[in-house]
């Protein structure tokens, strides 16, 4: 237990520089883009003198950059992302809807491509150099090098203008009345094309990764001894060479977690899923930097933690790595 908490203390104390040192790049190439003053004047066009003093006096623009810096680390240390230049609003109460909503469509399709993905992949290493093999591996890699928001508009061209079966944009059909005929099934509708397109880019990418390690397990000496000793193939692949072989599939699974918030914008913009990928898009496109500056902190953090619980996933599915 000593060694654990000397562990994840050194983790955090880690994690510091690195978080300061991605603020400093996110806040100075930030500055590059313009004076936040005038981003805000773009958006509200009639501005007293009165209001220009104050936003001098907010964003301390009367400092240097790297004083100025200083006070925005100061902010992000008491959980103060900044205000939106755009809408005014704090970014932190700006951006809560489109969490939400970011994380309902990622979950759903992660949920989905590992159920599909891991079984798929072991299946296609059980049956190497076969016509399903070659079938699942050309398919697995159309779906590895295809831009989602390719695919996602080539299913809305056919399911939504062709066909009329679901709907071709957002998360709900609001004041137009609900798809087929209740609020549940009119959000499952909505769902549908960017649940299916995410979770084929991330089916694809478990499947490449399972086959590659179930290959090489199953011609480890301990899994033909397995064979060997009578155990049931059901045992031996789902027990033994599973636990080894699903390290890598962990970390993709990690990664997806921690930039689940972000990491399908141009998928959301294509769909106009009303998340926070979409939302990144719509804030960089306006120049509201202080929310494309918080969102990326969020992300960042999200991915520093969750590469500190991988590494405890990794000690306990593999002994040979060891926490110290």
């Amino acid at each position: 237990m000593g060694s654990l908490t000397n562990y994840i203390i050194r983790r955090i104390l880690f994690m510091i520089p690195v978080l300061i040192g991605i603020t400093m790049i996110i806040y100075f190439v930030g500055s590059l883009a313009g004076n936040p003053r005038d981003i805000i004047r773009l958006s509200f066009r009639v501005i007293t003198p009165q209001q220009l003093a104050y936003l001098n006096h907010y964003f301390h623009l009367d400092q240097p950059v790297y004083v100025r810096y200083f006070y925005y680390l100061w902010d992000l240390i008491h959980g103060n992302l900044g205000i939106s230049l755009t809408s005014g609003r704090p970014v932190i109460d700006e951006i809560g809807p489109w969490v939400w909503t970011s994380l309902y469509l990622q979950f759903s399709a992660l949920a989905l491509s590992v159920l599909i993905g891991i079984p798929v992949g072991i299946y296609s290493a059980k049956k190497q150099y076969s016509k399903s093999d070659y079938a699942i591996t050309g398919i697995a890699i159309f779906g590895y090098s295809m831009p989602t928001f390719w695919l996602a508009t080539m299913m809305i061209i056919v399911f939504s203008f062709r066909l009329g079966w679901l709907p071709a944009f957002g998360a709900s059909s609001g004041y137009l009345g609900y798809w087929w005929g209740n609020w549940f099934m009119d959000r499952i509708a909505h769902l549908i094309i960017p649940m299916t397109v995410l979770a084929y880019v991330e089916v694809a990418t478990f499947v490449r990764l399972i086959r590659g390690s179930m290959l090489e397990i199953l011609r480890q000496d301990y899994i033909l001894a397995g064979y060997a000793s009578g155990l049931k193939e059901r045992t031996i692949i789902w027990k033994h060479a599973l636990k080894n072989a699903i390290t890598p599939v962990l970390t993709i699974i990690a990664l997806s977690i921690a930039t689940a918030l972000a990491s399908a914008p141009a998928l959301e913009t294509a769909t106009t899923w009303p998340g926070l990928g979409y939302y990144f898009v719509q804030a960089a496109q306006s120049l509201d930097l202080v929310t494309v500056e918080g969102i990326t902190v969020i992300i960042t953090l999200l991915v520093l933690i969750t590469s500190m619980i991988l590494d405890f996933l990794y000690g306990y599915l593999d002994p040979r790595v060891r926490i110290t």
